[in-house]
């Protein structure tokens, strides 16, 4: 008997283990994405939008991009999605965009990230699809940081913004339960996080140094 139910718990741990193996390789295995629409794109870039983690599923105890495989739903867009765009590209400035996104990001003299600043994009939330409006608060948390290779006219950008307010983008309104979330309450229940990065040439003159 005890024979009997060791070897049941080792092939239980044996089918455990073969199944996160399994989604680990499926959530880290290259994504086949769709070509770039502008033949022009000299450039690459990444962007990603983070949920809150009491917006997850289980509370995002799952890593990203694993939660993503098994339920679908990951905010990201790169210079391979369909309709990839990039705008106007400076020190202070970041306009990229593709099928259904929209992301400006702008800095004042100071390098603070301004109230200009938003994304536009897609989500489904409570079997409901929305296009969101996010920006950052009037006293933004985050940055745009670039950099230039000696003798290069290539730029070399990675950001990070808090998006504390969010609105359908159709109405204006901001999402409240019929969203999902205890009533009342707005989603999201606190800051979404929009990182990424960006490697191109720059195409706004660099600012005159005072």
């Amino acid at each position: 008997m005890k024979k009997y139910l060791k070897r049941s718990l080792i092939v239980v741990a044996l089918v455990l283990l073969a199944s996160v193996v399994s989604i680990v390789w499926l959530a880290t295995r290259p994504d086949k994405q769709a070509t770039v629409s502008d033949a022009s794109l000299r450039a690459s870039f990444e962007v990603n939008v983070e949920r809150p983690r009491m917006d997850r599923f289980l509370g995002g105890i799952l890593p990203t991009r694993i939660e993503a495989t098994l339920l679908g739903g990951e905010l990201r867009f790169d210079h391979r999605s369909s309709g990839a765009r990039v705008g106007r590209v400076g020190h202070d400035r970041l306009d990229l965009s593709a099928d259904g996104w929209e992301l400006l990001i702008e800095t004042d003299g100071e390098g603070r990230v301004t109230p200009g600043t938003r994304l536009m994009f897609p989500i489904e939330i409570a079997e409901k699809n929305y296009t969101l409006r996010c920006r950052p608060a009037d006293r933004a948390n985050g940055y745009l940081r670039t950099n230039t290779p000696a003798g290069s006219d290539v730029l070399d950008v990675s950001f990070l913004v808090e998006l504390a307010r969010c609105e359908d983008a159709k109405t204006g309104k901001i999402l409240d339960t019929e969203a999902g979330g205890n009533p009342g309450d707005a989603w999201p229940s606190s800051p979404l996080t929009l990182r990424g990065n960006f490697v191109g040439p720059a195409t706004l003159a660099s600012p005159v140094p005072k």
